[in-house]
């Protein structure tokens, strides 16, 4: 599939200069499988997951779960039932999906549905609501790996922002769209970078109207090896 230009990224350029703390996440993590969704449900007052597909689920454009994202997908279906998590991409389920063909491939092998949607993130919230049934956005947890699209959609408009960094790397993410890539790795340099410009914006976490914060409710769970 050919991702169209994502103009509504581009246009929210401006918000995100006049408020950096649009770029920052509620919760950063290496994968969903990270995630405490048990703690996001019960305290946090969140009624449901909305995930990004490419990089956060599965290889890019792939149409299997990945390894590192397998459990997490379980938890979140196991805690807030399959119809109460889904996925809001931009590709899969936009108008670059030909009679969504991926997008019923996708729901079929994962088994939780992609929400159809003309504009893409950060685009898209009525789509996403009217999926859910809910009316306020802070019942919402996106999860995602793209700062400028899946993390900057959820911050303005109040969701709990989960960020994760790529599954695939090298060889393994050559599928992935070019562009995307390049802003991706800007974006997480830009983020995490050890300057000073990314240890301000980190200081600059938005609140959310129901979760107490990192030292009252930390949500990501410590993954265990075993030997």
């Amino acid at each position: 599939m050919v991702q169209s230009l994502n103009t509504k990224a581009l246009l929210t350029l401006a918000s995100v200069i006049r408020r950096p703390s649009l770029l920052v996440p509620h919760v950063s993590l290496d994968n969903v499988s990270q995630l405490n969704y048990s703690a996001l449900k019960e305290r946090c007052g969140i009624r449901a997951v909305v995930f990004d597909k490419d990089n956060t689920l599965t290889a890019p454009y792939g149409m299997v779960i990945h390894p590192d994202a397998s459990r997490g997908l379980e938890d979140a279906k196991s805690v807030f039932g399959s119809s109460n998590v889904a996925i809001m991409s931009n590709s899969a389920g936009t108008l670059d999906d030909p009679e969504y063909e991926d997008a019923k491939r996708i729901e079929e092998a994962l088994g939780i549905a992609v929400i159809r949607h003309n504009e893409k993130k950060p685009g898209g919230l009525d789509e996403v609501l009217g999926h859910f049934q809910i009316e306020d956005p802070a019942q919402l947890c996106m999860v995602g790996d793209r700062l400028l699209t899946d993390i900057v959609f959820g911050n303005l408009y109040g969701m709990l922002t989960v960020h994760t960094l790529p599954l695939c790397s090298g060889e393994d993410n050559s599928a992935d769209n070019k562009v995307a890539s390049v802003l991706r790795t800007v974006e997480n340099k830009g983020l995490y970078g050890s300057w000073f410009g990314g240890r301000y914006l980190l200081n600059m976490k938005l609140e959310h109207k129901f979760w107490p914060g990192d030292l009252e409710c930390p949500l990501k769970e410590e993954t265990s090896t075993e030997s």
